[in-house]
């Protein structure tokens, strides 16, 4: 096996999520920092979405994948050509009349002439300017997230873009759905999971990030994946809600309770610490 500080970059540059992502994990950093091998051949994570355990731990060999198209095709503008979107960010203001214009975009026909960078760049400005950060599509997949009220949004963060890129240099990045780890997975390598949180009631379920969503047979699609790579000796870190379907899903692996603060409520009372799990296949 390959050891861990091997495995990631000589010449890491402090970078974090380039997107406001639901779910994301940058809070939740130290307990899975804690959980990852010590050793490990290739890094895996098939629902990248912000990548924030990714961007911590930059590992020289990753491959990065989700079924977003658009968030597939930004992270691929940053690892090649985050200068051309770094220049195509500056146009961008911050105002309610710009911001529907531009979420609007995508309904019209001439938007599939637009180029992976405008794509891209359209992407962060709805990102960091529409309500709460989040991104959320109808059933058509067209960006539908109303407009947020910030003091100063950032929308252009050249310095964290310059270090993203640095860290995806020689990642894989592909659109794909978490089957596809299955395709070059080895047995000394890791995947982390971070799928589509299981509603913890029926009211509290979110999906819109794709148009398909992620349903309750998905989950268990998941765990049949993790058993067939816990067969094949591959190590697996999953994270997802404390909902009794997840818990009764993992109950054969080992699965730790973690803490963590609800980013996204319409209620501001109602964004306290709640529980999440962590699962693993493997002692730490």
């Amino acid at each position: 096996m390959v050891n861990a500080a091997k495995t990631l970059s000589t010449a890491t540059t402090a970078a974090k999520p380039f997107v406001k992502w639901v779910g994301g994990k940058r809070q939740l950093l130290p307990e899975l920092v804690k959980r990852v091998p010590s050793d490990f051949g290739r890094y895996y994570e098939p629902f990248v979405g912000g990548g924030a355990l990714f961007f911590h731990l930059q590992p020289q060999r990753a491959c990065l994948t989700d079924i977003n198209p658009d968030l597939v095709n930004l992270y691929a503008v940053i690892r090649d050509k985050v200068g051309e979107l770094i220049e195509d960010l500056r146009q961008h203001v911050y105002e309610k009349t710009y911001f529907y214009q531009l979420r609007g975009a995508d309904r019209t026909p001439n938007y599939q002439s637009w180029t992976d960078v405008q794509k891209a760049s359209r992407f962060i400005y709805l990102n960091k300017t529409c309500y709460n950060g989040l991104y959320r599509v109808n059933s058509k997949g067209q960006f539908n997230a109303p407009f947020g009220r910030y003091t100063n949004p950032t929308i252009l963060d050249v310095d964290n873009l310059y270090s993203c890129h640095h860290a995806l240099r020689k990642a894989v990045i592909e659109e794909a759905d978490f089957y596809a780890v299955r395709r070059r997975i080895r047995a000394n390598d890791f995947v982390y999971f971070d799928p589509p949180y299981a509603p913890l009631s029926t009211t509290a379920s979110f999906t819109g990030y794709t148009k398909g969503g992620f349903d309750t047979d998905m989950q268990y699609a998941l765990r049949d994946l993790c058993r067939t790579l816990d067969n094949r000796s591959v190590r697996f870190m999953l994270s997802n809600s404390s909902a009794p379907l997840i818990l009764d899903l993992y109950a054969e692996f080992n699965i730790d309770f973690v803490y963590a603060t609800r980013a996204i409520n319409s209620k501001a009372g109602k964004r306290g610490k709640i529980p999440e799990v962590v699962v693993t296949n493997y002692e730490y």
